[in-house]
């Protein structure tokens, strides 16, 4: 491609970090083309939507903003509209988009996205649609081209696909079974990144627990790879997302303690509080099994942050149910919870469960589990008043431009002022007004 006419891309991402990471290779797949990122959409040669499908409105938000292209397709027929992601895997989808919005050229799901440069050519040479759905997942693909977000923090996966089946998500007919990747290239990559400015990474995968369960002749769990990453020379912190409580073993919590560089934030999804509700989602344990959980993890991690995902309103939930998630959440305390009205999602066996809850007492039911999220949240934040933090300096605060934003250890947002050149550095910062969601300070020094 000509450097001097160069094409330009606009990648919109919805879902959670895997998708984010599929995006990063989707665009460096595209600069390796010879486009170049663009954030005006009427700028774009090329809009890609990458998709989520685990809640019903993230599907008609992309719907909706696709309608809203229309008018801009007919001003530039050269334009090429593309989806791809978890959405357009599913069985029919495609279809489904191409009849309300026939306008889209490009879809593509998420075991192919390798693809796209393929797809395009074959765009660009025909004027043809390309619609390519993988049924099943292929093998995973190493050393596709990244274009990261941050040069200081990097997603790394380490594995694809989930096995668990709960009743109510649409990830494993979506994402494929899972596989695992060779340590040795999870290895290779992290020392790549980190020679390459990365001090901090995430830890990839629908459940990291499950880590090396399907790889065969290699021994090797989640524990063990995180104490090999930790040996990593210039590496400062690890992350990890998402963690299944019943996979979180004595061996990895013990691990987690011994390895300095792993961050002390546990992400439990809980989901419910209720045995019986537990059991209708296929969580494959009780709420006394996830109490001793937590109760093991602060025995090793007194001040650990704890934090975890709850879904109120699924399928035959009462009042008493709800209590016990009530009762639950006020047992662990958790330092915050991403909270979600239960969302049918078709090809799911709870969405053709009966007892369907009425959509108000969802709302009413959220909006008390909320309260008492914020009000914990907020308690466990204002002991935080005057004790100086290590914050990892992501940027320019998205609500001020003249404060920086950045995360301690904890996953904790700190919003303080200073100057956008200490972005990617570790500073120490006191904390002089703690509120529900972040914590306000300033630089004591020590930047690093």
């Amino acid at each position: 491609m000509d450097n001097k006419k160069r094409k330009s891309y606009f990648i919109q991402t919805f879902g959670c970090q895997m998708n984010e990471r599929d995006s990063e290779v989707l665009a460096g797949m595209l600069e390796k083309m010879g486009y170049q990122q663009t954030s005006e959409l009427e700028q774009a040669d090329l809009i890609l939507f990458n998709t989520c499908c685990v809640r019903e409105k993230a599907e008609n938000k992309v719907l909706s903003y696709l309608g809203e292209l229309k008018d801009l397709k007919s001003r530039n027929p050269e334009l090429i509209i593309g989806v791809c992601g978890c959405m357009v895997q599913q069985k029919g989808m495609a279809e489904t988009i191409r009849r309300s919005a026939p306008h889209v050229e490009l879809l593509f799901g998420t075991h192919n996205i390798h693809q796209l440069p393929d797809l395009i050519e074959n765009i660009l040479a025909s004027r043809e649609p390309q619609i390519s759905i993988w049924e099943s997942e292929g093998q995973v693909l190493e050393n596709l081209p990244s274009q990261r977000e941050f040069p200081f923090k990097a997603l790394v996966n380490i594995t694809y696909g989930c096995n668990n089946f709960c009743t109510y998500c649409i990830v494993p007919y979506v994402r494929g079974r899972e596989r695992s990747r060779l340590p040795e290239h999870i290895l290779e990559e992290i020392k790549n990144l980190v020679a390459d400015g990365v001090v901090e990474v995430m830890l990839l995968g629908q459940n990291v627990n499950s880590y090396g369960k399907d790889l065969e002749n290699i021994k090797i769990d989640f524990a063990d790879l995180l104490e090999q990453v930790n040996q990593i020379e210039g590496l400062k912190r690890i992350r990890y997302m998402t963690s299944h409580p019943r996979d979180f073993n004595d061996k990895l919590i013990q691990t987690i303690a011994k390895c300095e560089k792993v961050c002390k934030h546990f992400h439990l999804p809980v989901q419910a509080g209720s045995n019986k509700i537990l059991q209708k989602m296929n969580r494959g344990y009780t709420r006394e099994q996830y109490l001793q959980l937590v109760e093991q993890i602060r025995k090793y991690h007194p001040d650990a942050v704890i934090t975890t995902d709850i879904i109120v309103g699924f399928p035959g939930e009462t009042e008493e149910d709800f209590q016990q998630t009530l009762d639950l959440v006020e047992k662990v305390r958790f330092d915050g919870a991403f909270t979600f009205i239960y969302s049918p999602r078709t090809g799911t066996p709870a969405a053709r469960f009966k007892e369907q809850i009425d959509s108000e007492v969802k709302k009413e039911r959220i909006q008390r589990l909320n309260d008492l999220v914020n009000k914990i949240g907020k308690e466990i934040n204002e002991k935080y008043l005057n004790k100086t933090v290590e914050v990892l300096v992501e940027g320019t605060s998205k609500t001020n431009a003249e404060m920086l934003s950045g995360k301690t250890e904890g996953n904790k947002t700190v919003i303080f002022p200073g100057d956008s050149s200490l972005t990617g550095k570790f500073v120490e910062v006191v904390i002089e007004e703690p509120q529900t969601w972040i914590l306000k300070g300033k630089i004591k020094g020590n930047i690093k």
